[in-house]
């Protein structure tokens, strides 16, 4: 009987798409419907309510993608040296899971600088107004640059795992197999 990876396929699959779509909507909704608030004093807490109510699932969504990212590595351990290829594309995609795992937690770091702030200024989740505190505009131009950067590197991730995924066609894996063997290849 043939072994299946679907349940850790999926939740690699289901937590990055989570943490690029909720980084994504952060950036878009979150972060511009702030700016919409009447008052500028409650325009932080409205952008620092929504990105504390995600941060949970947030966690969730990356630990399921880390889990099923380390289910599937070890499930595909003997192509990550049989295969010409594999290898090169696991550490690049490792590169880039950390990077996008330290601008979210430097993103988080950042939104809890805001939150700790309270009721300041602002004229959305990430540009500041006139009477925001130095610390709190500091902190906001950082995220206006994180909340790009986060679904950037997460969408880029998303089309490494979709280039990983053609690599597992038998065609892919015999060809990266001979080239892995045979010499010059």
């Amino acid at each position: 009987m043939a072994q299946t990876n679907t349940l850790a396929r999926s939740m690699h699959d289901i937590g990055l798409a989570t943490w690029f779509g909720g980084s994504l909507m952060g950036a878009v909704g979150v972060n511009g419907a702030a700016g919409e608030v009447d008052d500028p004093r409650q325009r932080a807490w409205v952008a620092n309510s929504g990105w504390a109510r995600w941060t949970p699932v947030n966690l969730g969504a990356i630990g399921a993608h880390l889990l099923g990212g380390l289910l599937l590595t070890r499930a595909n351990s003997g192509r990550l040296g049989a295969q010409k290829g594999v290898a090169g594309w696991s550490m690049a995609k490792g590169g880039l899971t950390l990077a996008a795992l330290g601008a979210t937690a430097y993103s988080r770091t950042l939104g809890q600088k805001m939150m700790d702030a309270g009721d300041v200024p602002v004229e959305s989740g990430t540009q500041s107004a006139n009477g925001t505190p130095p610390e709190v505009e500091q902190a906001q131009q950082r995220l206006h640059v994180l909340q790009w950067v986060i679904p950037g590197l997460t969408g880029a991730m998303l089309v490494m795992s979709a280039r990983m995924g053609e690599q597992q066609r038998p065609g892919e894996v015999v060809q990266g197999a001979l080239k892995r063997l045979l010499p010059g290849g």
